[in-house]
């Protein structure tokens, strides 16, 4: 399965009150993804907050993106959880609901050992037909999809692609070179974009792209043509927003961000809470020198 160089882990608006899915500003949220960068949108993920929505509203919400982005892009939904069944029955449910592929987390806080975490993967990707991306984030999960486990993994016929967020090029570099030509890694981290590319990586599962995917597209791009330099230099420049974008419980300065330039409102679910006067203010010193070093930038 092909996701392009960018798939964004899109976050999902919450009404004013936080009670509800804002569905009028997902629907300009899932246009302003596709027309400014995303190759592939993943709904669901940890950016979607998807701990503190109810199975229900994660199903109305993989519909919803489902219909509305209507085949103009790839749509992956994060369904994997701590218990292999729940897992399973979601999995099969977003197959029905037209999905092009599902993204599993690692069971996290079972805290399984590495016989335990390629069972639990092996069982619901054999439950459904479309193709598996693993999720790989042992700060948030407590666990580490080893290398060999991932290989092992990589010999089903329908898990294609590992989001792999734990910082650890070694290790991405180790599976790279333990898995099939047509096996892809993608980036989890935003700032590891480019040295994955520089080793045999795929693209990016991206936080960022809801706000610069125009140019982390044009920094892949570049790369790719060969002008190492140029896009080094946007590599650069993307660094200290993409730290920014962090520097808090995310989703809540993405959000934040977003809501700078009218996409939806800051409202996040506890036990995330928004951010501060002060964290704000922090922000916008990163995010008026981004924009304004983004004047230099080469284009292609």
């Amino acid at each position: 399965m092909d996701l392009g160089n960018i798939g964004t882990a899109m976050v999902t608006p919450f009404t004013k009150d936080g009670a509800m899915v804002d569905y009028k500003h997902l629907a300009g949220m899932i246009e302003h993804l596709i027309s400014t960068g995303t190759d592939t949108i993943v709904v669901l993920g940890t950016t979607g907050e998807v701990p503190t929505l109810s199975t229900e509203e994660k199903l109305d919400v993989l519909k919803y993106t489902v219909d509305r982005v209507n085949g103009r892009v790839p749509v992956i939904a994060g369904v994997g959880d701590n218990e292999t069944y729940y897992s399973k029955i979601m999995a099969q449910k977003a197959e029905v609901a037209g999905v092009d592929g599902v993204m599993l987390v690692a069971p996290y806080y079972n805290k399984p050992n590495q016989r335990g975490i390629y069972a639990h993967f092996v069982d619901i990707a054999q439950s459904v037909d479309i193709p598996v991306m693993l999720y790989n984030i042992p700060g948030r999960t407590g666990i580490n999809i080893a290398p060999e486990t991932v290989a092992k993994l990589a010999q089903v016929p329908n898990i294609q692609i590992i989001k792999e967020a734990s910082g650890d090029l070694d290790q991405m570099s180790e599976i790279l070179a333990s898995t099939p030509d047509d096996f892809k890694v993608y980036s989890g981290d935003d700032g590891i974009t480019l040295p994955l590319l520089a080793v045999g990586g795929h693209g990016v599962i991206s936080v960022a792209a809801h706000v610069v995917g125009n140019d982390m597209q044009t920094m892949i791009s570049l790369f790719k043509e060969g002008r190492h330099a140029e896009a080094a230099k946007i590599h650069q420049a993307l660094l200290p927003l993409i730290r920014a974008l962090f520097a808090q419980p995310s989703p809540s300065p993405v959000k934040y961000a977003l809501s700078k330039l009218g996409l939806c409102n800051e409202n996040v679910r506890l036990p995330i809470v928004a951010l501060t006067d002060e964290e704000k203010a922090a922000f916008d010193i990163v995010w008026d020198a981004y924009f304004e070093q983004q004047k230099s930038f080469a284009t292609v």
